[in-house]
This record gives structure tokens, C-alpha cells and sequence, in this order.
């Protein structure tokens, strides 16, 4: 007897688009509302399915970005794959999600099957009172993560700051992304600890209060060394939940 030949199961593959900014010192993640089944009318990452198979998987990605949000020109990475069985009710859907993480993101423009696209807060996103089609909220946090990592071991937070900012302005950057409180000394000390993280920029500027800072420009590296650990940063008027965040990072 002979076996029955073995065919390929049937599988549709997707990209979806996780894209961070800030906007009023807050950490922003990019959602549409969806045009069409399923999850009518509910938020979602932008994205979708590859045309053919003949389409690469980042050029999707940002086709899908251009066509549902109006955005383009963003550096795209490779978040993660997704691809457990029932995340779709479509069928079996494995989905490849993209991160980008960029400053002064203009407004998006809602287009194809999106019926609106805006900027969210993450943890307006995250919370249990928004309705989130699919996985996303999973992506979602773990784009926010991988955000969070990436400003202890690279120069990114300086690329939201002006060409010229103050420790004070970095430091308001750290706090939006990682989301808890910072204390000025230790974070002054940490950064200036980081060779090459930043360097001097002229004459001080008067801050709000009258009194003189001190300016910096981004410097000449993109890995920090030492990083900047999010653990180290974290003080008790951040309260238990904020210490038990950092710590499960450093653990994971």
C-alpha cells in the first residue's frame, strides 16, 4: 500500500506593524480602526496579508503601513513571528510583526480596509477597557519591551530630544518610555557614566525655573557601555509594581 501523498497544510502569512513614538511626553503606539470583518470596528496594529508569493515580507509591511496609515520612510525590525493556531478566525495565519520606534511621527492617515487610524497611549492600548482585535495587545506589549531594551543598551532616546537638549530633557525621555520615575542624581550620574553617550554643547540654557543647564548633543556612539539598566534606575517612590516591572526585566 501506498502512503497518501502528503500535502501542505493551508497558511496564510501576514505583517503587522508595531510603531512607537512620543507625543506629549507620553510612549504612542500607531492603531487603526478596522474597515471590515473580522473585528469590524475594533482597533488593531496596521497590517495584513502578503499579495502573492512573490511579495517579500518587509515590503509588505510597509506597503500595508503606507496604504492603512499613510506613513512611510520608518526603519522597520523584525519583532517576532506569531503564528498559534486560532489567533485568526480566518483560518491558520502566521503573521510576521515589524517594530519601529521614531521621532516626530506625523498624523496617519486612514486608507484601504482601515477605517481610521490615530496615535494611542500604550497603556490606554494595554488596558483591559479597549478592545483589541486578534493578538495585538500581545504584539503590543512586546514591541513596548523590546522599546524599552533597546534605550538601555543603545543612543536611541537621544533621537527624540532637540539637536541640542539637557540631561533633564533626556531623562523625560527614559521616564515616557519606560514608564516610571527617575531619580535626576543617579540618572545624571549613570548617563555621564556611558562613554560617548553624550557630550557638551556650548553655552547653558535657563530652564523653566530660572536656573542655568547645562547642554548636550548626542555623541559619537550607538551602544552604551556601560547601559543603561532599568533595574539600577528604579526607586522606592516608584512603588512595589514599578520595582517588580524592572526586576522581571532583568530576569526574562
Amino acid at each position: 500500500m501506498h502512503a497518501d501523498p502528503w500535502e501542505p497544510p493551508a497558511v496564510l502569512l501576514a505583517a503587522d506593524l508595531v510603531i512607537l513614538t512620543l507625543r506629549g511626553a507620553r510612549l504612542h503606539v500607531l492603531l487603526v480602526h478596522r474597515g471590515i470583518d473580522p473585528y469590524q470596528g475594533a482597533l488593531a496594529l496596521p497590517g495584513g496579508f502578503l499579495r502573492d508569493e512573490h511579495e517579500d515580507i518587509e515590503a509588505a509591511a510597509r506597503r500595508e503601513l503606507s496604504e492603512e496609515a499613510g506613513l512611510a520612510d520608518v526603519h522597520l525590525e523584525t519583532l517576532g513571528v506569531y503564528g498559534e493556531p486560532g489567533r485568526d478566525p480566518r483560518g491558520r495565519v502566521v503573521s510576521v510583526a515589524h517594530l519601529a520606534i521614531a521621532p516626530r511621527l506625523p498624523e496617519p492617515t486612514a486608507g484601504t480596509d482601515a477605517a481610521d487610524a490615530c496615535w494611542m497611549p500604550v497603556e490606554d492600548a494595554l488596558s483591559s477597557g479597549v478592545e483589541l482585535a486578534f493578538d495585538h495587545a500581545r504584539i503590543i506589549a512586546d514591541g513596548v519591551e523590546r522599546a524599552r531594551t533597546k534605550l538601555e543598551y543603545t543612543a536611541l532616546a537621544t533621537a527624540f530630544c532637540g539637536e541640542t537638549f539637557t540631561i533633564s530633557e533626556l531623562q523625560q525621555v527614559y521616564e515616557a518610555v519606560w514608564g516610571i520615575r527617575l531619580d535626576p542624581r543617579n540618572f545624571y550620574r549613570k548617563v555621564q557614566g556611558s562613554r560617548g553617550f553624550i557630550v557638551a554643547a556650548g553655552p547653558m540654557r535657563r530652564t523653566a525655573n530660572g536656573r542655568p543647564a547645562r547642554l548636550f548633543r548626542a555623541g559619537p556612539v550607538q551602544a552604551l557601555n556601560p547601559p543603561m539598566v532599568r533595574s539600577a534606575h528604579v526607586t522606592p517612590q516608584d512603588g512595589p509594581a514599578a520595582q517588580t516591572a524592572a526586576e522581571g526585566v532583568r530576569q526574562s
